[in-house]
């Protein structure tokens, strides 16, 4: 009987990984999985306050802007449904914020969605707030946009395995990595 048990024991250790989700296909930095998506940093650009949030030197001249000068207040971390001044979401990404946008003039509440369950699963603070965010924009090169600063992954449908492997980069780059985000 013990032979027998021995023999069963590695098949169950691999039953017990399964079954809490702890695999190699996990999205993790440099993980295999994640090796198919290319998230660059943008070059380093002065990231200091401007002093109107509608102010035309904000952002590092990207589209969209993923780091650069912003404004001195930042975003709710919540889902829009109406365009957010560029400005202010630069200062969420400061923060270790990831901002997730599209442009969908005709709807596209599906691909929506999963970038809402995406901001679900973005790093928590220790207010129990999901510091990421969701909102249209309009001046968008594609439909969609997920960011964390000095970093943009552009799609034209929503990918939420990239998603997941941006995230696991989320605060790696910020200047002001962690800061809560209030609901």
């Amino acid at each position: 009987m013990t032979g027998r048990m021995l023999r069963a024991l590695p098949a169950l250790l691999l039953a017990s990984c399964l079954a809490c989700g702890s695999t190699t296909d996990d999205p993790t930095p440099g993980g295999e999985a994640c090796e198919r998506f290319s998230f660059p940093l943008s070059a380093v650009t002065a990231s200091n306050h401007v002093s109107s949030c509608g102010s035309t030197a904000c952002g590092n001249g990207e589209n969209p802007p993923n780091s650069g000068m912003h404004c001195p207040t930042w975003l709710q971390c919540q889902s829009y449904t109406t365009e957010q001044p560029r400005c202010s979401w630069l200062h969420n990404l400061e923060h270790g914020h990831a901002v997730f946008l599209y442009n969908c003039p005709e709807g596209c509440a599906d691909e929506v969605a999963k970038l809402e369950a995406a901001q679900a699963r973005a790093a928590q603070g220790s207010n129990g707030v999901r510091r990421a965010l969701v909102a249209p924009d309009a001046q968008l090169p594609q439909r969609f946009a997920a960011m964390l600063w000095r970093r943009t992954y552009l799609m034209d449908s929503v990918d939420p395995e990239a998603l997941a492997c941006l995230l696991a980069l989320q605060d790696a780059d910020a200047p002001e990595p962690g800061l809560l985000c209030s609901p």
